[in-house]
């Protein structure tokens, strides 16, 4: 049986009424043609580098192994900011140097990062605020075609990642974190994971969650575990 070609997964701020994600599937069509490329999200915050880093963190380990992300959230674009190619976890994802990666890289398996430098893989004429045409679907999808990863340029050993807050564990075990997001639901999503409640030796039954002068409850399993109208944590 002929194997399939790796997935191109987008995740870009671009919105879909305009014609950018569009021209960047087309450059990728256009190199190769049997190139499957599958939508994360367009709809990122403009220039919002968390929630862009928060959504391919989420995302990563869902998609099949060899899989090539696109993640386009770059508001330093047409600066000396670098391109990286990363592979974590047997995936690969190009993204900015601007700390989008910096939840990935906090959570898989890091297995090599390259800054993106062979003109080979890129357009022609290469705009000065459109790499996500020029530069990032040309290179993703010479990588679907094989080109191997360390012919994109050279070996990098830092990059950029964003200053995230921590939460904080009290000696009494309690533990103070922050919203850092709001999904499309308003879920008020935390900074506080389950290891910092493990690390505060918080067992479930023990837990009630409160935000500023707000008591909300205990964990719950469902938000029907409440009445509608009523705040739930889960």
């Amino acid at each position: 049986m002929e194997s399939m070609d790796p997935v191109i997964a987008l995740l870009t701020d671009f919105g879909t009424r305009d014609h950018y994600v569009a021209c960047m599937k087309g450059v990728i069509l256009q190199i190769n043609p049997r190139a499957i490329i599958e939508d994360i999200t367009h709809e990122i915050n403009p220039q919002d580098i968390y929630h862009g880093a928060f959504v391919l963190r989420q995302c990563l380990p869902w998609f099949p192994p060899k899989t090539i992300f696109v993640a386009v959230v770059d508001p330093t674009v047409g600066t000396n900011r670098r391109i990286l190619a990363a592979r974590y976890s047997d995936r690969y994802v190009l993204a900015p140097d601007n700390g989008l990666l910096t939840l990935v890289h906090r959570d898989a398996v890091l297995q090599g990062v390259r800054s993106v430098e062979n003109h080979q893989y890129f357009a022609a004429q290469v705009s000065r605020t459109f790499h996500g045409r020029d530069i990032f679907a040309p290179v993703a999808a010479h990588l679907s075609k094989g080109v191997a990863f360390d012919h994109l340029g050279p070996v990098v050993d830092r990059m950029e990642v964003l200053s995230l807050s921590r939460p904080r564990i009290h000696p009494d075990g309690t533990v103070d974190g922050e919203v850092v997001l709001i999904d499309h639901f308003g879920n008020l999503i935390t900074n506080i994971a389950v290891t910092d409640l493990t690390a505060a030796n918080i067992r479930r039954h023990h837990l009630h969650v409160t935000v500023g002068e707000t008591v909300i409850g205990p964990l719950r399993d469902s938000y029907a575990d409440v009445p509608p109208g009523q705040p739930v944590a889960l």
